[in-house]
C-alpha cells in the first residue's frame, strides 16, 4: 500500500476505506534486536503529554502504538504537531480510533496515513485505525475501531490474524469491557473480540480508563480464567493478556467498585496508587532471541511499576 498513498490526499483516504477485505498469508521474519514499542492512550494535549512523548524518545522506543483518545480538541494539526516537534515527522507512530477521535476522524485519519507513507518497512492494509492489519519490522498488529467506530470487526480479526505467521501479535483498539478495566467503564466492546485474540495468542492493548492495568495470562476472557500468575507469560494459541494504558497525558482516574481486587489482575497503577502519567514499553527480540520480550511501564517521574517478561510459542511445533 506504501506505493500507493503517494498519489493524492483523496487516493489516500478512498484506499485505506476500500482496500484489502481479503487476505494473503505470508511468513513474518523476526524483529531487529531489542525492538522497543511504547504503548499509550488517552493522550491530550500540554506538559503532562509532551512529558510522555518526552520518556518515549529518551527510552528509545522505536515506535508507538497509540490505543485511541488523542488530543481532545478536534484539532488533528494540533496533534500531529505535538507529536512531530517531540519524536520528528517520521518517527514510526500507529493509533487506532478512539470515541473523542471520531468528530475529526477523516483528518486525523489522514494524518496517520500521511506519515505512514514515510515509514518505512511499514505495511498497512485495510481502512486504517479501524480495520486495518499492519506490519512493521516482523511485528504484526491489527488496529481496530470495535465498540467505537466501524462494522465487521470480529470478522476482519479473525481472518487478519489467521493469516499471520508472525511470532508477535497485537491487537490494539480503544474501549473495554467493564471487567477488563479497573475504573468505572461499562462493557463496550464484547468478549468475542477478546476471545478471538487470545485463541490467536495476541496481546491485547486497550486504553480508554485513564490509569494503568494489566492481567496475568489468561485462557479465557469472558470467563476471566487464569492460566498462570508468572511474571514469566508463555504467549500461545489460547493464552495471552490485556492491558490498558491510559496514563498518556489527559487525566488519571481512580479505581472503582474494587474491580482492581480482583485475582486476574498482574498490575494496577491508578489515582489511588498515585500514578503518574507514563506509558508501557515493549522490547522484542531479547537477547537476539526472536522469540523473547521483556516490557516494562514506566512513569514520567523513572518510576518502574510493572515489569514482566514473554515467551512467544505460537509458532512452535
Amino acid at each position: 500500500m506504501r506505493h500507493l498513498i503517494s498519489f493524492s490526499v483523496f487516493t489516500v483516504i478512498v484506499l485505506s476505506i476500500s482496500a484489502c477485505s481479503s487476505f494473503s498469508k505470508k511468513i513474518e521474519h523476526n524483529p531487529p534486536p531489542e525492538l522497543k514499542i511504547a504503548f499509550i492512550g488517552d493522550q491530550g494535549t500540554g506538559r503532562n503529554a509532551i512529558a510522555v512523548l518526552e520518556l518515549i524518545r529518551d527510552e528509545q522506543a522505536d515506535m508507538v502504538l497509540h490505543q485511541g483518545d488523542f488530543d481532545y480538541q478536534n484539532d488533528p494539526d494540533l496533534w500531529i504537531k505535538q507529536i512531530d516537534e517531540t519524536l520528528g515527522q517520521t518517527f514510526p507512530y500507529f493509533a487506532s480510533v478512539g470515541n473523542h477521535d471520531i468528530p475529526d476522524w477523516p483528518g486525523y485519519q489522514l494524518k496517520l496515513l500521511s506519515r505512514l507513507s514515510k515509514i518505512e518497512e511499514a505495511t498497512c492494509t485495510g481502512d486504517f485505525g479501524v480495520n486495518s492489519a499492519c506490519t512493521y519490522k516482523g511485528i504484526f498488529f491489527v488496529l481496530s475501531g470495535i465498540g467505537t467506530l466501524g462494522l465487521d470487526h470480529i470478522k476482519y480479526l479473525r481472518t487478519a490474524l489467521a493469516n499471520s505467521s508472525a511470532d508477535w501479535k497485537i491487537c490494539s483498539w480503544h474501549k473495554n469491557q467493564h471487567l477488563m478495566q479497573v475504573g468505572g467503564k461499562d462493557d463496550e466492546v464484547g468478549w468475542n473480540a477478546y476471545e478471538e485474540c487470545r485463541l490467536a495468542g495476541a496481546i491485547i492493548a486497550t486504553g480508554h480508563e485513564h490509569s494503568y492495568s494489566r492481567t496475568h495470562l489468561m485462557s479465557n476472557f469472558e470467563s476471566q480464567t487464569i492460566a498462570s500468575t508468572s511474571n514469566h507469560l508463555l504467549l500461545s494459541k489460547g493464552k495471552s493478556f490485556a492491558f490498558v494504558s491510559g496514563l498518556g497525558g489527559m487525566s488519571i482516574r481512580p479505581q472503582a467498585d474494587g474491580l482492581g481486587r480482583h485475582p486476574w489482575w498482574a498490575s494496577v497503577y491508578t489515582a489511588d496508587q498515585n500514578a503518574q502519567f507514563g506509558a508501557l514499553f515493549c522490547s522484542f527480540n531479547l537477547n537476539n532471541n526472536g522469540k523473547e520480550a521483556e516490557c516494562y511501564f514506566k512513569d514520567i517521574d523513572g518510576n518502574i511499576v510493572d515489569s514482566f517478561n514473554l515467551t512467544s510459542q505460537l509458532n512452535n511445533s
